[in-house]
């Protein structure tokens, strides 16, 4: 005869929480399996070995979530306990345990999310890992550490969740951001029947909302290529960096940084987008070859100085580099009068709008900045003749 029982150990010590544990009795032989569920003793019923919640109070979110846990464990305890009765042979305690840590270790959301993290980093997407990672420890933070199985997410606590973040004075396109990632995660889950699908994002804001606008028009752009920085070097810097990204038909950071000189050959820059794999050709012009000889000090192979020296991490040099020349740049905007925050973003936003005010189709603007859906119009165009492309470039940086 078997049993499985849920019960609660107090603390020794007054005013401090106890432990709920599990006790299994098996052919008269008794055993206990301490858990790291804490609770005080006005939480717990002894005689219906159970936790008491209370709506109106404070933990009652987090018990409840406690309580779906402890219901998981009993449930799949059962469950590995009836699969070595049905095999008929002898089990050992240390066999049932090690199976039911491996399937809470696989169920849980902190470590299947960080199984999903490791696996994009092998499959070399690495800044997709980081956002996960981000998405990871937000949610950390708001549960404080506290995981929770993923049969356990459920609406209320989504929905804690974004109010958490409101509270926080977070942004809600921040919010959906972390909130979009966990959703995936959640999915893929469901995917691989980990757990039935609840739909516990079903209450909670998961779109992308119009930011304010951060284009620039062509004068600012002048103003800022214009200013004399000769006296502050970093600024200078960050500015030209600012300047190159604008001139390269909006080249993202992370594309720019890793761009080698092997990429410019005949006069022409041949290079992979990191985001999407897609490859892209820039027409390389004198306003280029101007800003890049200012910087002819560079003993690496990549083509720009932003990632300098060799043998070292090059992703956190090309971040911290990012990092500085952004801080960087609202010193250069304030020198100018531009209320918005000036960004390396600000100069692909800015390429885009000059471009579309210039009169120049969407589909070379969207062909330009290596976007595979920047629009419907991209969906019936195949490819582009990359001259078209930089003949439109060449227009822009003519009129500065």
């Amino acid at each position: 005869m078997r049993s499985l029982k849920v019960k609660f150990r107090p603390s020794k010590v007054a005013g401090r929480e106890g432990t709920i544990y599990y006790q299994i009795i098996h052919e008269r032989i008794s055993r206990l399996y301490l858990t790291d569920y804490h609770i005080f003793p006005n939480e717990w019923d002894d005689k219906r070995h159970g936790i008491i919640s209370n709506p109106k109070r404070e933990r009652h979110a987090f018990l409840k979530s406690l309580h779906e846990r402890i219901q998981w464990d009993i449930k799949h305890l059962n469950k590995i306990l009836r699969k070595f009765d049905d095999e008929e042979s002898s089990y050992s305690w240390h066999s049932v345990i090690e199976e039911f840590n491996h399937i809470s270790s696989k169920n849980s959301l902190f470590n299947f999310m960080q199984s999903l993290i490791e696996k994009l980093k092998y499959n070399g997407k690495v800044r997709t890992s980081e956002t996960y990672k981000a998405a990871l420890n937000s949610f950390k933070k708001f549960r404080k550490d506290e995981d929770i199985m993923l049969d356990s997410l459920n609406s209320e606590i989504m929905e804690a969740y974004e109010a958490w973040h409101h509270q926080r004075g977070v942004s809600p396109n921040t919010i959906s951001f972390y909130t979009r990632i966990l959703r995936a995660v959640y999915n893929r889950a469901v995917e691989e029947e980990l757990t039935e699908n609840r739909r516990p994002f079903r209450h909670v804001y998961t779109g992308v909302g119009k930011t304010v606008k951060r284009a620039l028009p062509l004068p600012i752009i002048r103003k800022i290529k214009d200013l004399d920085l000769s006296f502050i070097p970093e600024l200078e810097y960050a500015r030209d960096m600012f300047m190159m990204s604008f001139m390269l038909r909006g080249m993202s950071f992370i594309d720019m940084a890793y761009l080698r000189k092997t990429d410019l050959t005949n006069g022409y820059l041949t290079y992979r987008r990191r985001k999407t794999g897609q490859q892209l050709t820039i027409e390389w012009t004198k306003e280029m070859q101007i800003l890049l000889d200012k910087y002819h000090e560079n003993n690496s192979d990549y083509l720009l100085p932003i990632i300098r020296n060799k043998g070292i991490n090059e992703r956190s040099a090309y971040r911290n580099a990012g990092y500085n020349i952004n801080h960087n740049l609202k010193r250069v905007a304030n020198k100018i009068g531009i209320s918005i925050p000036l960004t390396l973003y600000v100069a692909r936003h800015s390429w885009a709008s000059i471009a579309k005010s210039e009169g120049i189709p969407l589909s070379i603007i969207s062909e330009g900045l290596g976007h595979e859906k920047e629009s419907t119009t991209r969906i019936y165009l195949s490819t582009l003749d990359t001259t078209l492309i930089d003949r439109a470039n060449s227009k822009i940086l003519g009129l500065l």
